[in-house]
């Protein structure tokens, strides 16, 4: 089964006075390159969200978003008792040195100085965080769907890629018988042109000619390659993560076409080589988004 590494999920979790969306997006890479924006009250949880994550969605570059619909009103300033109260001691101390009168202006005076008010911010309650890292969950799970439906076209398409570099390898057969002849033919003519033909030992130039010949056999590489292609076609009913395993398949398939064009010495095979090597090219840009 192939999975393509683009994915996308959302959920959103519905919490008394706060309603947390989560988004989370897929694209593909070598390996896991994860970036999460969190808001604060979730930062002390980034650890277990980038492990939850790594579990379920193994490579790709994935981007997950949290945000807050109402975050503000959760926010309280609160009196800072003990600075306040240090404050008015100060200060009734230099009005008392100065023998200055202090009104009732003097507590709005000291609520403008700093620190007289702090920030106290709620701190996440286990409750809420069972309920949110249930939706990121969520979101992962349909991210993970997401990739399954986006693997299946994908599938069909290395399938009909490998089958036609598999039929096209069957071809190369009617060109062989010919290829041989054609290759012999042409070292003797080329071999009377600059010797003569009375001059040409016959035995030695069959000895010669099966040498060459055995060189420009291409007999293992086309079942090198047929195998390749059978393995590649065996690793794609594989579970998931296979897209690795296929690219270096790839690899070896097209080592095999281009050692068979190489050798060929003949333009019908080398074009069906050629032909071979665009199926090839366009498995390796699928496989890039395999994971």
């Amino acid at each position: 089964m192939i999975k393509s590494m683009t994915g996308y999920g959302k959920s959103i979790a519905e919490i008394p006075q706060k309603k947390v969306s989560v988004e989370i997006k897929s694209l593909n890479s070598k390996s896991l390159d994860l970036n999460t924006r969190l808001p604060w009250l979730y930062k002390e949880k980034e650890a277990e969200i980038r492990t939850i994550i790594n579990q379920k969605l193994e490579r790709g570059k994935i981007d997950l978003t949290m945000n807050f619909d109402v975050l503000d009103s959760e926010i309280v300033p609160v009196i800072n008792k003990t600075v306040v109260k240090n404050y008015y001691s100060q200060l009734k101390e230099i009005a008392t040195e100065l023998k200055i009168k202090t009104d009732e202006q003097l507590l709005s005076t000291i609520m403008k100085l700093p620190d007289a008010l702090k920030t106290e911010k709620p701190e996440l309650a286990d409750e809420e965080w069972t309920l949110v890292r249930e939706k990121i969950l969520e979101a992962v799970e349909q991210l993970d769907l997401y990739r399954i439906e986006e693997g299946k076209p994908l599938e069909a398409d290395l399938i009909r890629c490998v089958g036609k570099i598999l039929n096209m390898l069957e071809e190369v057969e009617k060109f062989e018988g010919d290829r041989i002849t054609k290759i012999r033919e042409k070292l003797n003519s080329s071999l009377i042109e600059n010797v003569g033909i009375d001059n040409i030992d016959k035995n030695r130039f069959e000895q010669e000619l099966i040498f060459y010949l055995e060189k420009l056999d291409i007999n293992e590489e086309k079942v090198r390659l047929k195998k390749h292609c059978e393995y590649f076609l065996e690793k794609i009913s594989s579970l998931p993560p296979n897209g690795k395993i296929l690219s270096f398949i790839s690899q070896e398939i097209g080592r095999e076409i281009n050692t068979i064009g190489s050798k060929a010495n003949d333009a019908s095979i080398q074009k069906l080589v050629v032909m071979m090597k665009d199926e090839l090219e366009k498995i390796k840009e699928q496989t890039l988004n395999v994971l």
